[in-house]
């Protein structure tokens, strides 16, 4: 993150938050422990799914709602953050976000009122992110002593992305060892821990000698803006299954969402210190930063639709197995990671050709999940196109935020900019995305249904050796399943490849421009020939 408080490079990377008997070798390691035990926390997991749906009223759009909660918590703090960090001390700011995300999780495993969760989860993503925060900001001249955002973003994607596949699988394994509560008792386990190491190995420490007031933040339009995304989200999980405007509670709640969008535009237009500042999309290239995360995350929809739907009503993969198989994402985001490091900090190349390898790695994935879906084909012969998925989304998440931070100079523009990027990149394109896709494959599901349903008429069926029942309630279903996928795939693979092209052309170098102007030839020849004097 961008720094104002710290030390200048000059002075070299030190942790005096430390006590001074802690060895300088392992300072920055356990804050690098610290933030995993953060981000292996939340409100809910996915990865525990079959296990609350087995033992609460809950359906998989109250699951992913809670989900969505929990990343609108995080995104919506990200302008809390340096204020923060100058207003309280180390050991508060860490203490006080691992008490709260060890009663959030104490909560949710006990608590089955939606309202009472949606709060809850909330409240949990924004303590997730502060501890968060607080740990990376602190190591930041431990990874890059230049303070190069080319090193620090890649690397801060190593910990956000290990730690986002690998808490889907560990919720998965204490569901299938134990019960889906076991991974809160773990992650209040784990809070207990930062804890520890806050008591033991550190002191109070902040990097302002005169502390900033949190006066002059607008909280209103902050609870305003939680409460736009909040509905928003609501909408977009809930519309296929309420049928969208079919109903008059999706038709209320877009009304209410239009007159919260106005409060808030106005709010942002004429306060004296808005929550986030207009003029920032006229930064240069924020706004397109923006557009291409939200296309990003809107072709990444596919990946928590589809293969969801894949693994879960065709194949019925169990839960533990479905985890281990999405692990093999993680190899993938590595080697994106690394392609990131070479492309921004050893060669500095230009940003719109790697977007447009990106986009092309997208289109395989869709390519290789359209060719290979089929009942008999082994869960293994997916495992290219998941490694695909998770190198394009290392490639683009690192790459968006150092984008972002070279397009906006101040900090405190900095941290409203990440504030609406994590919007689009966290929680609201992949909300929508998974209400398109829903919606999407529902309409394709019922069209193939009707127009392959036609073919079963008794001329091309033997009755007596065939049971219809049967053959509905499973082959017939799951090939209509496999046909709607496939379909879907088919529209991102046009979708992606459409988007590559688009970034590939804006590498391109002008033409006009790059030619050496030649002189008349008069002109010429009088230089040759002063040149042969």
């Amino acid at each position: 993150m961008k720094s104002a408080g710290g030390p200048p490079p000059s002075m070299g990377f030190s942790m005096p938050m430390m006590k001074g008997w802690v060895p300088r070798c392992i300072q920055p390691w356990l804050y690098v422990l610290t933030a995993f035990c953060f981000q292996f926390s939340g409100g809910v997991y996915l990865g525990a799914l079959d296990g609350i749906r087995g033992t609460t009223n809950f359906m998989i759009e109250d699951i992913l709602f809670l989900l969505y909660a929990t990343l609108a918590g995080m995104a919506v703090y990200f302008p809390m953050l340096f204020r923060m960090k100058f207003r309280f001390t180390n050991q508060q700011l860490l203490c006080s976000s691992a008490i709260v995300l060890g009663v959030c999780n104490m909560l949710t495993m006990y608590c089955q009122s939606m309202p009472i969760l949606t709060v809850v989860c909330f409240i949990a993503g924004m303590a997730k992110i502060q501890g968060t925060f607080e740990c990376m900001s602190n190591i930041q001249l431990w990874i890059t002593p230049r303070r190069d955002f080319a090193v620090f973003f890649p690397v801060l994607h190593i910990i956000l992305l290990t730690a986002l596949e690998g808490s889907g699988w560990l919720a998965a394994w204490f569901g299938h060892h134990f019960t889906w509560q076991m991974m809160h008792v773990f992650t209040i386990g784990t809070m207990l821990f930062v804890l520890i190491i806050q008591t033991v190995f550190c002191r109070p420490f902040c990097p302002m000698p005169q502390r900033l007031s949190l006066k002059g933040i607008d909280f209103q339009g902050a609870l305003l803006i939680c409460g736009l995304m909040l509905v928003v989200s609501y909408i977009v999980v809930y519309g296929d299954y309420f049928m969208w405007l079919d109903t008059f509670r999706i038709r209320l709640l877009i009304g209410i969402a239009i007159v919260l969008f106005g409060i808030v535009l106005y709010r942002l237009h004429y306060y004296r210190y808005p929550y986030v500042e207009l003029n920032l999309f006229t930064r240069r290239n924020v706004v397109p930063i923006l557009i291409v995360t939200f296309f990003a995350e809107l072709a990444f929809g596919a990946e928590h639709t589809m293969e969801e739907i894949l693994y879960c009503e065709v194949i019925r993969l169990e839960e533990l197995t479905k985890e281990a198989q999405y692990m093999w994402v993680l190899p993938g985001m590595y080697v994106g990671i690394l392609l990131d490091l070479y492309w921004l900090k050893v060669r500095k190349w230009k940003i719109w050709k790697l977007f447009g390898i990106a986009f092309i790695c997208i289109a395989f994935y869709g390519m290789l999940m359209y060719f290979t879906l089929d009942m008999n084909v082994n869960i293994e012969q997916y495992r290219l196109a998941i490694f695909l998925r998770g190198f394009a989304y290392a490639i683009l998440a690192p790459a968006l935020m150092w984008a972002l931070d070279e397009s906006v100079p101040s900090l405190e523009q900095f941290f409203m900019g990440l504030f609406v990027f994590n919007i689009l990149h966290m929680y609201l394109a992949g909300a929508a995305g998974y209400g398109i896709y829903t919606t999407i494959f529902s309409h394709l599901m019922n069209e193939n249904m009707m127009s392959y349903g036609q073919q079963l008429t008794l001329t091309h069926l033997n009755m007596a050796h065939f049971d219809f029942g049967e053959y509905i309630g499973h082959d017939f279903l799951h090939s209509m399943m496999m046909v709607s996928i496939k379909q879907v795939y088919g529209y991102v693979i046009w979708f992606a490849l459409a988007l590559a092209a688009l970034f590939l052309l804006c590498d391109i170098p002008t033409v006009r421009t790059n030619i050496r102007k030649v002189p008349r030839w008069p002109v010429y020849a009088i230089e040759y020939l002063a040149r042969r004097k």
